[in-house]
């Protein structure tokens, strides 16, 4: 926090709202619009006279499903001439750490540019060389601290100023609902891609807030800030309340029901046993040679709310375990609203490691940065049960709970 911005912050956030007015949901029509579908229908107007690029993936579509860099690219209302694709790339054609570099899209012909791992200097000169005016951002996330897409938005964002361009976040709902945040705080000297900022490992945020956060709380200087909210929108509905298309943001976020279990069960990547990608469950279902029914049968005696677990085995088509059969649990969520992901994460960490005697963390320290300290391993080495792993943090998470407050839009 740098309290000599509080005037920055103000400025910020009247900017952030000025130019599309703020939802209101005291009235909410039941019929959803994203960011982008209040921007069409405005002509583009917050985008009049710019040369435009825009960073996004296959995620970025209206709801008859259709990319909005095509329909923007048709439009003679918007000059849209670059495009900036993140992880994955911007037609989605990369696996986890890829990309798709620099080429020219055959469907418009416009440049695309590469943004994965770039930051700061070198990824101002990206929109430098673009010869845009304006970036604008629209990409679906997930919900989850450690999901790369908000840190591409901030490293756009910060790239930006310097850069000399504005910033537009057209907005596009939180999947598993904007009701609260949860989990550890990310501690700064954990930092990396899967984590730049002190939020919570489940933010409860949409990327039109946290953009609004990242620029009055995060960034040095702030960027020249726009974001379109969407009308419609409540915090405690879940994604498919709305009847929403759903693309997969990644490879391996395939369904809805992913990102519900993601913020926690993405925790397994930090260790040896499998997360499930490879699988048609990725993050549902969680193994290792060795498991046996013991690990539901112990998750199951904790009684976690919303949540019930089957013993299963699965084989692997690429990742962890690749072509081997292993034993494990599939994740059953009966009650979305009572479920917390990030508590039954820690709990089916806890339960591994009492129960099967291979259990390791990865050697690199993932585990560290998917978590933003050394906490939670420590605790779960030294013995404690999920309550202990969790009690550690909520004082932290209080403190983000307050500020988050400062940058909610919606109700």
């Amino acid at each position: 926090m740098r309290p000599s911005r509080r005037s920055l912050l103000a400025a910020a956030s009247a900017a952030a709202v000025s130019s599309v007015p703020m939802a209101t949901t005291a009235d909410a029509p039941a019929h959803l619009k994203t960011g982008f579908d209040r921007l069409a229908a405005d002509g583009y107007s917050l985008l009049g006279g710019q040369k435009v690029g825009i960073v996004t993936n296959p995620t970025g579509i209206t709801q008859d499903v259709r990319h909005i860099v095509d329909v923007m690219h048709a439009d003679p209302r918007v000059r849209l001439t670059a495009v900036f694709g993140p992880e994955h790339g911007f037609r989605g054609t990369a696996q986890a750490g890829g990309s798709e570099g620099r080429y020219d899209d055959p469907a418009t012909g416009l440049p695309v540019y590469d943004t994965y791992l770039k930051s700061g200097r070198p990824l101002a000169d990206v929109f430098t060389a673009s010869g845009v005016d304006t970036v604008v951002f629209d990409i679906q996330d997930v919900g989850a601290r450690f999901y790369t897409y908000i840190w591409t938005l901030y490293d756009c964002m910060e790239a930006a100023q310097p850069a000399g361009k504005r910033f537009v976040v057209l907005d596009r709902p939180n999947p598993v609902t904007g009701r609260t945040a949860e989990g550890p705080v990310l501690h700064r000297e954990f930092a990396s891609f899967v984590g730049r900022q002190p939020i919570a490992q489940a933010h409860g945020m949409t990327v039109a807030e946290l953009a609004r956060l990242f620029n009055a709380r995060f960034l040095d200087t702030p960027v020249a800030l726009d974001v379109v909210p969407m009308t419609g929108w409540r915090r405690s509905r879940f994604y498919d309340a709305y009847g929403l298309p759903w693309v997969p943001p990644s490879p391996n976020m395939p369904t809805p029901d992913t990102a519900l279990v993601y913020s926690g069960t993405c925790l397994f990547e930090g260790t040896n046993l499998s997360e499930g990608r490879g699988t048609t469950r990725p993050f549902e279902l969680l193994g290792a040679e060795g498991i046996d029914a013991r690990w539901a049968a112990a998750v199951n005696e904790l009684a976690l709310p919303g949540v019930r677990f089957r013993e299963a085995y699965f084989a692997p088509t690429f990742s962890k375990f690749q072509g081997k059969t292993v034993g494990g649990v599939q994740i059953h969520v009966h009650d979305r609203a009572a479920y917390d992901p990030v508590r039954t994460g820690v709990a089916l960490l806890v339960t591994a490691k009492k129960v099967w005697d291979g259990f390791a963390w990865r050697s690199d320290g993932w585990i560290d940065k998917l978590t933003g300290s050394t906490s939670v391993r420590t605790l779960i080495d030294a013995g404690a049960d999920t309550d202990e792993v969790v009690g550690a943090w909520q004082d932290e998470l209080a403190a983000f709970r307050r500020i988050r407050k400062e940058f909610l839009l919606y109700r």
